[in-house]
């Protein structure tokens, strides 16, 4: 269902290492399909936690009327790039992956996720996140993107 990439086998990365770059890189880009079938792209905070993606944002908007109309999404981090001009080539690790997204369908889903997200992006505010996470609870929707495909690639000189 999804190609195999078409890069020589050095710029091919481990599945391994493009998951541990999912999970450490500090924001990622999402692809839906927006409006007149246009692509929509959004970089978002996210965390990354048992093979799913999880990020919040408003109840109403783009995000949610792309989810609504196709749950197919990429997704992209790069955790390191540099442009090598003497080469004509760019230093880079990045990971795509491919999945179905949807929005978290309890409350328990949804408080575990804001709270893992809480843990990532806000250490040593875990408490007061918590009590920001009950004031905006109804302000907030979850979205999961569970991955179905991954792949790493690294730009070599």
């Amino acid at each position: 269902m999804f190609r195999e990439m078409r890069l020589k086998e050095e710029n091919q990365l481990p599945q391994k290492q493009a998951l541990e770059m999912l999970e450490n890189a500090p924001y990622g880009v999402m692809a839906l399909e927006g409006d007149d079938h246009y692509p929509y792209t959004v970089p978002v905070n996210y965390v990354y936690a048992d093979n799913k993606i999880y990020f919040h944002g408003a109840v109403e908007g783009h995000k949610v009327d792309a989810v609504k109309k196709n749950e197919k999404v990429s997704f992209c981090v790069v955790t390191q790039a540099e442009v090598v001009p003497e080469a004509y080539n760019c230093l880079y690790l990045s990971a795509i992956a491919f999945g179905k997204i949807r929005f978290a369908e309890d409350e328990q889903e949804k408080r575990e996720a804001l709270e893992l997200i809480i843990d990532k992006y806000s250490k040593g505010f875990e408490e007061d996140g918590r009590k920001y996470i009950k004031a905006s609870w109804d302000e907030v929707q979850v979205f999961v993107i569970e991955l179905e495909h991954i792949t790493g690639k690294k730009g070599t000189p």
